[in-house]
């Protein structure tokens, strides 16, 4: 059988193969995340004046229990801005105290982590690096992407370019120059290479953290976590991840 012809118009077909590429690559979770981060930074190239708030992107920090990564820091007098961005389409549900917030595109719901929990491991993690009250960091939510709110949300979730009203409307300086200064010289020197490197293992260090069988340590103290179960209240029976160093360390993890 002669395969010439199937040939010949596979070969005329070639340019098929790139167009399928790009659309992967604009689909997948690595572009639309990269797409969100690259939106909030240009428009704090824009808007927010770089001689006030001086930017520090993609910052990847050690911690007790391995490291975090945060995705774009705005020091001023002002305060510390720590932004947290997600690129995401649909409806949005949430509340400040909700552990997961859920997406809804036509019928279909997914879950997702509270954006605001996830950030404030971020704020702690640069209050211990940096040893500055916890008052001066403030946590910010930026949602890129064609998403909607369906619930009230507190001032600091945003969409868009609304962070940028968000950090503007701080005007009181609780911070001096110098300070302003040596802050964002700690944070570029505590942090850890950014490079691809870097970021694999924050990817795999977050799937050991989800893997229950996975040894995992405490996020304040460093101890290892372990299994335990609660005995009574309202949580009675449920399992939690609990710091061995208890009594001195109470720190407590869902079980996910």
């Amino acid at each position: 059988m002669d395969f010439s012809p199937i040939i010949s118009q596979v070969f005329k077909l070639w340019w098929i193969i790139p167009i399928l590429l790009v659309v992967a690559v604009f689909k997948s979770s690595w572009f639309k995340g990269w797409f969100g981060e690259a939106f909030v930074r240009a428009s704090a190239q824009l808007r927010l004046p770089a001689d006030v708030y001086h930017p520090v992107h993609n910052v990847t920090l050690p911690t007790p229990d391995g490291t975090t990564q945060i995705d774009h820091i705005f020091v001023s007098e002002f305060g510390l801005f720590v932004i947290e961005t997600k690129n995401m389409k649909g409806w949005i549900f949430g509340s400040e105290k909700q552990p997961q917030w859920t997406q809804k595109i036509f019928k279909q719901s997914y879950k997702f982590q509270n954006p605001l929990r996830q950030n404030y491991k971020h704020v702690k993690a640069l209050e211990a690096a940096l040893g500055i009250p916890l008052e001066a960091i403030r946590s910010v939510v930026v949602f890129t992407g064609e998403s909607t709110f369906k619930t009230v949300m507190p001032d600091n979730v945003t969409r868009g370019g609304g962070y940028i009203r968000y950090i503007k409307s701080f005007s009181d300086p609780i911070l001096s120059e110098s300070q302003v200064q040596e802050i964002v010289s700690q944070i570029e020197s505590g942090r850890l290479e950014p490079g691809w490197k870097t970021n694999r293992q924050h990817v795999q260090q977050l799937k050991t953290r989800a893997d229950i069988s996975a040894d995992r340590k405490c996020p304040s103290c460093g101890s290892v976590m372990v299994i335990r179960t609660a005995k009574r209240g309202a949580k009675a029976g449920n399992q939690f991840w609990g710091c061995s160093g208890y009594p001195k360390c109470r720190v407590m993890q869902n079980v996910t």
